[in-house]
């Protein structure tokens, strides 16, 4: 699989490009070739000594794809093959905005039924204005579904993601996950609020941002030091369900791995580490995806509607080594304290 994780954008394209699957309803073709004395350039004025043409795909036969629009809820709901009934998860992506959904068809590929939600788009100002009961809403959609199980729906989420999954779980009084996986998240915000909000927090900080030798921007001093103030944090002692957290000690976007430390100490100290467990990765940075997905160390992101390129860190290497393991880690973690029969438990 090194063919994949290890490929980069052909030389001469635009800078901060990003490969990701947008229809998982069709593979994702890889045309693998073999050139004589191929050293990186020139290499399409040739012909290849051999090619092969592979195809990845995202959605398992029998997997079934829906589109969710009602009760104001935008998303892609991704059911596994067979009978049912099953798990159920919330998916919910970073503050790039927009639907992705090859994770939440990965999810479904491995039995459950998981719903990627569209809940941010920095070109619309409204999805903003967005609170924690569309979040509920969103949850109680794939909890009343006929083909899952009621008591059994999980969050999942990347960055911004995990923030609104860490603030469900210690805060609403609708959604009762059984179980969530937060990757690259933090817990300093306030309580109450919008999405918008979020990101007005981080622009009170926005004189922590530094540039490095190629321009691109490094967000991780905007979140440095973690308050002491437990009102400008979720009051994590309060999550009564396993948690899992996944992060990259080479996090240039965020202070992720010192976020993760202190929610430790938070818990500790309310008596419910114990449903906490935690991965990090020397080398690895925010965009922790699905295996064999490509690093991409740096990439394009829209801010304040211009597009600037933000350091996300990461060594090609160990980040997609982490990628790898942390995904059978998140899926033992799941099958665990989802198709478990006794009560969640948090270690793997």
């Amino acid at each position: 699989m090194g063919l994949l994780w290890s490929m980069r954008p052909v030389p001469g394209s635009r800078e901060g490009l990003r490969l990701r699957k947008l229809n998982v309803c069709i593979p994702q073709l890889v045309n693998i070739s073999v050139y004589s004395g191929h050293v990186g350039v020139g290499f399409r004025e040739q012909d290849p000594l051999a090619s092969v043409l592979t195809e990845r795909w995202y959605m398992a036969p029998g997997v079934r794809r829906i589109d969710i629009k009602e009760k104001g809820v935008r998303g892609t709901l991704f059911i596994p093959h067979g009978p049912g009934p099953f798990p159920g998860l919330l998916d919910m992506w970073g503050g790039g905005g927009g639907l992705l959904e090859y994770r939440a068809a990965l999810l479904a590929s491995h039995g459950y039924a998981s719903m990627a939600l569209e809940y941010f788009n920095p070109a619309e100002v409204n999805t903003a204005e967005l609170e924690l009961n569309y979040f509920e809403t969103a949850f109680n959609i794939v909890r009343d579904h006929p083909q899952v199980m009621s008591d059994r729906v999980g969050l999942f989420g990347l960055s911004l993601g995990s923030i609104v999954s860490i603030s469900l779980a210690a805060w609403s009084s609708v959604v009762k996950p059984r179980c969530c996986v937060c990757i690259s998240g933090n817990h300093t915000h306030a309580r109450g609020g919008t999405i918008g909000d979020v990101f007005n927090e981080f622009i009170t900080n926005v004189h922590k941002v530094r540039m490095d030798e190629n321009n691109y921007e490094i967000w991780r001093g905007m979140g440095l030091p973690i308050p002491d103030d437990i009102s400008q944090k979720v009051d994590v002692g309060k999550i009564n369900c396993p948690i899992l957290l996944v992060n990259g000690d080479d996090d240039q976007n965020w202070p992720t791995v010192e976020s993760a430390e202190d929610m430790a100490q938070m818990m500790r100290a309310a008596g419910n580490e114990h449903l906490l467990t935690r991965l990090e990765y020397p080398d690895a940075g925010h965009l922790i995806e699905p295996p064999y997905s490509p690093h991409f160390r740096a990439t394009k992101f829209l801010k304040d509607g211009q597009k600037v390129i933000l350091l996300w860190g990461g060594t090609t290497k160990p980040h997609s080594d982490a990628q790898e393991d942390s995904w059978k880690k998140i899926l033992a973690f799941l099958q665990q304290n989802m198709y478990s029969s006794s009560g969640p438990r948090a270690k793997l």
